[in-house]
């Protein structure tokens, strides 16, 4: 088990949101995506290209104020596409952003070969604001990212592991978005553990927080039974939603539990 895996209990898909993020704005006004990797304090970069003038750059890395407060940071990303003009526009409009700054390409793979999608791919090294990040949010209330954040058509997916009980996720959740003035929603919840469980619960671990709480009070009430012993409507009063917002989310987990 890695030294991740050991930390969490949860794994996550959050689909999420933030505002003041130039590879969200970027990806919603064109097509492509980006893929952040990390945030380096100090790489050397022997071969960046800077896109505005073509001049090479040694290296760039975090820079502080006078208080020692990193003032910028320096992260690692991959722009891919289904072609060459694709991304070139993804990264014009990268370059465009007022919460980004000008990519700075690699001529060649920085590290390891990296898996990405799309048939062109292009690294580059992106200096912005580390007042505009996300993840520090998110690690301050127990949401470790365990692979590279895919940014597409405005919205990031990230991959975490949660540190906590499942039971604190959706406070969690709610102190990030009040803090951060995110839009988050967990598309995939599964347990880290692993061997042991029934299938039932390896099932019931894909549903979200919500949907899990909302099926398992419609299993406990009766809804399943014949005759059934409440309405939607009793239901939804209980948990204090609308008709509506009950009936999605049963949908929703009904459509997960039933998939072979």
């Amino acid at each position: 088990m890695s030294e991740a895996e050991s930390m969490g209990r949860t794994r996550l898909t959050l689909d999420l949101w933030h505002p003041r993020c130039w590879a969200i704005e970027a990806t919603d006004r064109t097509a492509g995506g980006i893929l952040a990797h990390a945030v380096y304090g100090s790489p050397g970069v022997g071969g960046a290209v800077d896109r505005t003038n073509g001049d090479s750059t040694s290296k760039r890395g975090i820079h502080a104020d006078d208080d020692g407060v990193p003032s910028t940071v320096t992260g690692l990303f991959t722009a891919f596409g289904d072609d060459e003009e694709e991304v070139e526009t993804l990264l014009d409009a990268v370059a465009e952003s007022p919460h980004g700054g000008n990519p700075l390409e690699l001529q060649e793979r920085f590290g390891r070969a990296r898996n990405a999608p799309g048939s062109v791919v292009r690294e580059f090294f992106l200096e912005y604001d580390p007042a505009d990040m996300i993840c520090p949010t998110l690690l301050e209330q127990g949401f470790v990212h365990s692979a590279p954040v895919r940014i597409e058509d405005g919205s990031e997916e990230w991959q975490v592991l949660f540190t906590g009980d499942r039971n604190e996720i959706e406070p969690a959740l709610d102190r990030v978005m009040q803090r951060s003035g995110a839009e988050v929603e967990v598309t995939a919840i599964t347990s880290t553990s692993g061997n042991g469980g029934s299938a039932r619960e390896h099932r019931l671990d894909t549903l979200t927080p919500t949907q899990r709480k909302v099926f398992e009070h419609a299993r406990e009430e009766g809804y399943y039974q014949w005759p059934r012993g409440t309405s939607t409507r009793d239901l939804a009063a209980d948990l204090d939603i609308s008709k509506t917002t009950l009936l999605e989310h049963l949908r929703k987990a009904e459509a997960k539990l039933l998939d072979p």
